[in-house]
């Protein structure tokens, strides 16, 4: 079994001693949630001030990876673990075991951290191995400012941990310690930023989402919500909900100027996205919105946006540029869906005002007709996430192929570790990121079956293709 040590957020250690309590023991139970579905002999135990995590080493990166994505983990120590080191020969010797072969012409220091009762200290510790390490190996040196290698061990009562990794953590809190919060996603940029940022602080966050392209659109946008579920949030089931906003629209074109309907759109959709909160007993949402970034987003504008809720509106992304922005999409993992979604938003309006009235949009929202919003807020459609995959496939079926004897097909492989893409025997290499432009270069008389890992997004983005441009040729490959 391979150890690893996670050292919990620095906000959570300072909270009071119920606070504290509570907080790790939410993580605890995300944990345990999250790491029994990769396998059920992993065992996580809890200590007041650390949380550790025993995996069998056949699924150390998979277990590795949910650690790194679990909000309130500050820091991951990999460990070799061993007991009953009560003196200073045990030590040496055990620690010179696993370390010497690492040290060759290399130039190394020792460090440790000790807690309990011994008849040593940490330095007598660090003097012990550094000699041992030194006569009974190739090692070029010690060096104690400059090495090009640490030895970093913790020794807790007669328990010695060798630290072999070191990682940065996710941070912030665990999720279901912060409440409920139902984020307005579009798919873009900003939207899922956004999200990611509430689920890091540990904001249990659902999804609501305004359909105004048809259901490749809607498609694409569960998608990314799916895969952000899946990497940060996957400890607890949320909500996607769909509204379907094109006769909303329609209204909008028939009662609103054209500089105000952008501010109109947001504010409907603020509306819509109160009505559902209530009914889900949720206090506040969010948003993707930078302020300036477009029209709408000016201060004046949000201020008259804000004027149709009583709800709490979180944006996390305010002040930050769009650089920023893109930069958090491309370290999540979440640019390439962006890049490849449509704005809708931004089209409606014709020079759109960028300091509204106040009185005059007072007008405007007058000779709006809500029995249209109302309407579409009822016939609205929720969803458990972790059915978005089945949901999806009721609307169009996709066939799933099991055995690559039963057809002549080419195999594309959609996972996206490569950027490039290569042709190896029957099989493609075509990130997911890049099918939608490159898949229309490929021959069409041919049978295609998209592959994933999981099956999951090989099924989403085989429906979006069928739905968006009507391709008959392609069916997902699930290996039996």
């Amino acid at each position: 079994m391979q150890k690893f040590i996670l050292k919990l957020f620095p906000e959570i250690m300072i909270k009071g001693s119920s606070a504290k309590r509570q907080m790790v023991g939410q993580l605890y139970n995300n944990l345990l949630t999250i790491l029994q579905r990769i396998d059920p002999n992993i065992e996580v135990k809890k200590f007041s001030d650390k949380i550790e995590v025993f995996t069998p080493k056949n699924v150390l990166p998979e277990v590795r990876q949910k650690l790194l994505d679990t909000p309130g983990i500050e820091q991951i120590l990999e460990v070799l673990q061993f007991n009953d080191m009560d003196t200073l020969d045990k030590i040496k010797t055990k620690v010179r075991e696993f370390v010497s072969d690492t040290l060759k012409e290399k130039t190394f220091v020792v460090r440790v951290k000790r807690s309990g009762k011994h008849s040593f200290s940490s330095i007598d510790i660090e003097k012990t191995v550094g000699g041992h390490l030194l006569a009974n190996s190739e090692a070029k040196a010690v060096s104690l400012k400059h090495p090009d290698i640490t030895v970093q061990m913790e020794l807790i009562q007669n328990q010695l941990n060798v630290i072999t990794a070191r990682y940065k953590g996710l941070s912030g809190f665990p999720i279901g310690t912060q409440g409920d919060i139902l984020s307005l996603m579009s798919g873009g940029f900003d939207s899922t930023v956004a999200s990611y940022l509430t689920m890091k602080r540990g904001i249990k966050t659902h999804f609501i989402f305004f359909n105004l392209g048809g259901m490749a659109h809607e498609i694409g946008v569960k998608q990314v919500a799916l895969y952000l579920w899946n990497k940060f949030g996957s400890s607890h089931k949320v909500k996607f909900i769909s509204v379907a906003f094109d006769d909303v629209l329609t209204e909008i074109f028939r009662a609103t100027p054209p500089t105000y309907m952008g501010v109109m759109l947001k504010r409907l959709m603020l509306m819509a996205s109160e009505k559902v909160a209530d009914k889900m007993e949720i206090d506040a949402l969010v948003t993707g919105e930078s302020v300036a970034q477009v029209s709408s987003q000016t201060l004046r504008n949000l201020a008259l946006i804000d004027q149709v809720s009583n709800k709490l509106i979180l944006r996390p992304l305010s002040t930050m540029n769009k650089p920023e922005i893109m930069n958090i999409a491309n370290e999540i993992g979440t640019r390439h869906f962006a890049e490849s979604m449509p704005e809708y938003c931004g089209v409606i309006s014709q020079n759109p005002i960028t300091h509204g009235s106040f009185k005059r949009i007072e007008k405007v929202a007058q000779k709006f007709n809500y029995d249209v919003l109302d309407s579409a807020v009822e016939k609205a459609q929720y969803l458990n996430i972790d059915e978005i995959v089945d949901d999806i496939s009721k609307l169009a079926p996709i066939e799933v192929v099991n055995n690559l004897q039963s057809g002549d097909f080419t195999v594309i492989d959609i996972r996206p570790e490569e950027d490039c893409i290569t042709v190896t025997c029957n099989s493609i290499k075509i990130p997911f990121h890049k099918l939608k432009t490159e898949f229309d270069k490929l021959p069409q008389d041919k049978e295609y079956l998209l592959y994933c890992d999981k099956g999951i997004m090989s099924q989403l983005h085989a429906q979006y293709l069928r739905d968006a441009k009507d391709y008959k040729n392609i069916r997902v490959y699930r290996p039996e």
